[in-house]
């Protein structure tokens, strides 16, 4: 692996969608200045494409739509890797509200959007290996799954953060609602011998 050390941060522009009724409150990040203008056109664009499927699936355009609310957190903007993630909370009536995240990384040299299974080596069994960890995570957090865990899917939502993988799962699909998102961090490290090279996460290891 070769570092890449003098990769600066991409400058990242939030951009504000706003609507006074219903209440609505959007930000969705787009990034400006990349080198390559293809590259910033791909990852922009598939940015504001998750985020307005993320919209579109929790009612905005509904009339029943009481309440959205959408903003974005950076995970990671170092190395040439973006990892952000998306949210996006609507109330339309009933108990409460709903909210869906998107985990988006990208190489902001090429505009290639990697996932989960891009991480790792083929024929890794990268799907086995996590669930298992993630399993005994669940265990020794004494997290209330709704059924017994089995495995991740091979496309699981993920995002990078803090040298570490971040898997996590969508309200209703492990837990509860009333637990929130469920979030299992790994460290990259521990997961060095099936990571591919190049990738992100290889990008992303400690020196």
């Amino acid at each position: 692996m070769v570092p890449i050390p003098f990769a600066l941060p991409v400058q990242i522009v939030s951009h504000p969608i706003r609507m006074a009724t219903p209440k609505v409150d959007l930000i969705y990040p787009q990034v400006t200045g990349l080198a390559n203008p293809t590259a910033q056109s791909a990852i922009n664009l598939q940015i504001i494409t998750e985020f307005t499927r993320l919209a579109t699936e929790l009612g905005y355009g509904n009339p029943n739509l009481v309440e959205m609310v959408g903003y974005y957190e950076v995970k990671t903007n170092e190395r040439g890797v973006l990892s952000l993630l998306l949210v996006v909370y609507s109330f339309t009536g009933g108990a409460h509200g709903l909210t869906l995240a998107k985990g988006l990384t990208f190489d902001v040299g090429t505009g290639k959007r990697y996932r989960l299974g891009d991480l790792f080596k083929p024929d890794s069994e990268y799907t086995k290996i996590l669930s298992g960890i993630i399993s005994e995570k669940i265990k020794q957090w004494e997290v209330p799954v709704l059924e017994p865990f089995e495995s991740i899917s091979p496309d699981q939502d993920f995002y990078l953060a803090d040298h570490s993988l971040t898997v996590f799962f969508q309200l209703y699909e492990l837990t509860p609602y009333v637990y929130g998102f469920p979030y299992f961090p790994i460290p990259l490290k521990s997961l060095e011998s099936i990571i591919a090279d190049p990738s992100p996460a290889a990008t992303l290891l400690p020196f």
